[in-house]
């Protein structure tokens, strides 16, 4: 019986952690830091060392990545107030021609992303999917969902947006590694979700126009295009450059990775090319010199001031994202330091399943119940990582992967992007709410699912 006494305490500290996010007034921090020290006590260590492992575990986490975050956001922040976000998107449109507007919207949501949050920049660019809608007499339902499948994919699956840049730090993998393998992911379930978006244009015609009268509608364009011309924007070659260039610096360094090991340049990691770019490529540099991009390339002529106005203004919003990450962390500190990780995985291994479902279910299991995608990967990585790690031959990235993707499950009620979405978008019925942003959440999962399990099997 004693054997089982830690595996028992894990599952009382889960139910916890769930049943406080869910049912009482108690913040999702402070419920991890409670079902960290349950996990630890039962797991043989004591309280002072639990402590001592929540502390140290938190530290390493935030140590690794905090300073990304703060960056990120900084960086999509100055992207969002700028005006580049919008820039993208209309520079897409005006490539991809009438009639493809979804697909415009789609592919800039999928950029815009990863250095604006979700929610801030479905805000920003939710005034152009209304005019879009009326001048090209297009659906809203199938632009406006097209844009939000572009955006919370991206926002789930690739760094440095802060839940998959947690769940890397977590399960120890390479960050250039994990964009690399977010970006791809997210291919396909953007496109099956902009494919059920076109199909809504057909379940819900009456969407065909915009639910406001033609005077409000025309004062709204107004005020936009009055904000554009007060607000210049930037090239679209400006626009993009704070978000490829620490994508391409990352990617390059995680290349020359795989490069070194190989016969050919085995032994040359020394060598200058190799060098500058392990410096340049490393997260904290390339996030930095993004952020100096935008800075001294997207607001010229705005004053420092200003400048650190808006950078700070981002960084408040950084806090409680640092917490959250970190509490993650420690708990998975306690998992590994007690032991129970090593118990539950030998466990595990003799299930008929692949380990790498492990996150991916607990991840879809906790955003169903509690609503946020973030707290769900991190709280699943927690879990996880330090059970799979003790199986042998797992691909710890795609397990990974398999956490950010089972986050996108059946978004509903309990979140706040579900709200968002639709209340912009008119739709109050709560079965039309459902159809319109539950399906292509869970569209995506399955998709993302699929494509980790194919992965999975060549890799």
């Amino acid at each position: 019986m004693a054997f089982y006494i830690p595996i028992i305490g894990l599952g009382v500290s889960v139910f916890t952690l769930i049943f406080l996010v869910l049912r009482t007034r108690i913040h999702a921090l402070v419920a991890m830091l409670i079902a960290a020290v349950i996990a630890g006590v039962t797991g043989g260590l004591s309280i002072s060392n639990t402590v001592e492992v929540i502390t140290k575990g938190f530290g390493s986490t935030l140590g690794s990545i905090g300073i990304v975050i703060g960056l990120g956001i900084m960086m999509g922040r100055i992207l969002e107030i700028s005006g580049a976000a919008e820039q993208i998107a209309y520079s897409f449109i005006k490539w991809l021609g009438k009639k493809r507007e979804e697909w415009a919207l789609a592919i800039t949501g999928y950029i815009v992303s990863i250095p604006i949050f979700v929610d801030t920049a479905f805000v920003l660019l939710y005034p152009l999917v209304k005019v879009l809608g009326k001048k090209g007499n297009r659906n809203i339902l199938t632009l406006g969902v097209a844009l939000a499948g572009g955006l919370i994919v991206t926002h789930h699956v690739v760094p440095p947006t802060p839940g998959p840049l947690g769940v890397a730090s977590i399960f120890g993998v390479d960050i250039g590694a994990m964009m690399l393998v977010g970006m791809v992911l997210a291919v396909p379930c953007v496109i099956g979700i902009v494919f059920y978006a076109k199909l809504l244009a057909i379940k819900y015609p009456e969407y065909q126009h915009i639910d406001e009268n033609k005077e409000n509608l025309e004062y709204i364009h107004q005020c936009y295009m009055e904000g554009k011309v007060n607000k210049p924007l930037p090239s679209l070659f400006l626009s993009l450059l704070p978000i490829i260039v620490p994508i391409f610096l990352i990617l390059i360094k995680a290349i020359n990775n795989i490069l070194l090991k190989t016969d050919v340049f085995a032994g040359k990691e020394n060598d200058f090319y190799f060098q500058i770019f392990d410096f340049l490529g490393s997260p904290i540099i390339a996030l930095a010199v993004s952020v100096l991009l935008a800075v001294y390339t997207l607001m010229p002529k705005v004053s420092k001031h200003e400048v650190i106005e808006h950078l700070e203004t981002g960084l408040q919003t950084a806090g409680i994202i640092l917490l959250v990450t970190g509490a993650g962390g420690a708990l998975g500190a306690v998992l590994h330091e007690s032991g129970t990780g090593t118990l539950l995985a030998q466990q595990i291994a003799n299930l008929p399943i692949t380990p790498i479902l492990i996150p991916f279910i607990i991840a879809t299991l906790v955003r169903l119940i509690q609503g946020s995608g973030t707290v769900a990967m991190i709280t699943a990585a927690s879990i996880s990582a330090p059970v799979i790690s003790q199986i042998p031959e797992i691909n710890m990235l795609l397990a990974a992967q398999a956490a950010t993707l089972g986050a996108l499950f059946f978004s509903y009620f309990n979140d706040s992007f579900f709200w968002i979405i639709n209340r912009m978008m008119g739709i109050k019925d709560a079965k039309q709410q459902m159809i319109i942003w539950s399906i292509p959440t869970t569209i995506a999962w399955v998709i993302g699912l699929c494509s980790v399990l194919l992965l999975n099997l060549i890799m």
